[in-house]
C-alpha cells in the first residue's frame, strides 16, 4: 500500500517550526495520519471508525 504524496497540517498545531503536528492526508477508501516528529510512522484507517474515536473523544466517553 502507498501512502498519498499531500500532507495536511491539524489546524491545532499551532505556530513555530511545525515539527510537532498531527497530519492527514487521503486516498478515495482511507485516511492516513502521522506525527511529524515521526513521518514513516503512518495509521492508516477508514472514516467510520474515525468519526467513531472522535465522537467518543468528543463526548468524553474514553
Amino acid at each position: 500500500m502507498t501512502t498519498p504524496d499531500t500532507w495536511q497540517k491539524s489546524s491545532f498545531s499551532g505556530g513555530g517550526d511545525g515539527s510537532n503536528c498531527l497530519e492527514l492526508a487521503s486516498t478515495p477508501t482511507t485516511l492516513h495520519l502521522r506525527e511529524s516528529d515521526t513521518p514513516a510512522t503512518v495509521l492508516t484507517t477508514t472514516p467510520a471508525p474515525l468519526t467513531h474515536l472522535l465522537d467518543a473523544i468528543r463526548a468524553h466517553v474514553l
